[in-house]
């Protein structure tokens, strides 16, 4: 009896042991290989065919289940997942893994649905700013996203509170445009929630303005 047999009559009409150690560190290796996923995405076109990186993640966290436990067979073969279903047809195993493949799936997709959303909040941000900049070279003010900034060499403020000082630091409609648009920038390359805006004082009471999410814990200054 090989391996592959005697997995198959050890665990036969039972869950398998290795159900849900295996399961988390799949959603984990995939939730980890976020950037990685959007790059294929990109790369692929808006319309993938099927999923990016599922079949990857699977391989790699059943080799490493494997290697820490002997008695697992080496399910993947040169075909990879579809030649182990067909070995494992005749088990329940093959519904385990069935399972945590479409798991895996829905959180792939999951994950490119939170990408075009936030896709959608830049896009419909950076048009904000590019109106305000056609009408007087003024910014909608990022806290509110209702009022005009008022940009100026000695202060950046909008009536909704927001007062930063910027006496000597050369900011400009154009300068600080860039600056915010840097700064969601980098969040999107590591978080796909929508980041915020808000002004808070610093150790010398000076105010700045800050970009921050909650989700992921980015903070940064923007001015």
């Amino acid at each position: 009896m090989d391996a592959l047999q005697r997995h198959r009559s050890m665990y036969k009409g039972t869950t398998p042991p290795w159900k849900e150690t295996y399961r988390k560190r799949c959603v984990e290796r995939l939730k980890n290989s976020r950037s990685k996923l959007l790059e294929k995405y990109r790369q692929m076109g808006d319309t993938p065919k099927s999923s990016l990186l599922v079949q990857e993640v699977m391989e790699m966290e059943w080799s490493a289940l494997q290697s820490a436990n002997q008695r697992l067979p080496s399910l993947w073969k040169k075909d990879g997942i579809s030649d182990m279903y067909r070995d494992m047809q005749e088990n329940d195993e093959l519904a385990v893994l069935e399972e945590i493949q479409q798991e895996l799936i829905s959180q792939e997709l999951s994950i490119i649905e939170e990408y075009h959303k936030t896709q959608q909040f830049e896009e419909k941000y950076f048009d904000s700013v590019v109106d305000g900049m056609e009408e007087e070279r003024k910014l909608i003010c990022p806290v509110c996203h209702a009022n005009n900034l008022t940009v100026n060499s000695h202060f950046t403020s909008c009536p909704c509170g927001l007062y930063i000082n910027t006496m000597g630091r050369n900011i400009t409609a154009d300068v600080l445009q860039h600056l915010l648009e840097m700064r969601v920038t980098e969040h999107l390359e590591d978080c796909l929630q929508n980041p915020i805006f808000s002004a808070a004082s610093n150790v010398d009471g000076a105010p700045n303005l800050l970009i921050s999410c909650k989700v992921c814990d980015y903070l940064s200054i923007v001015l």
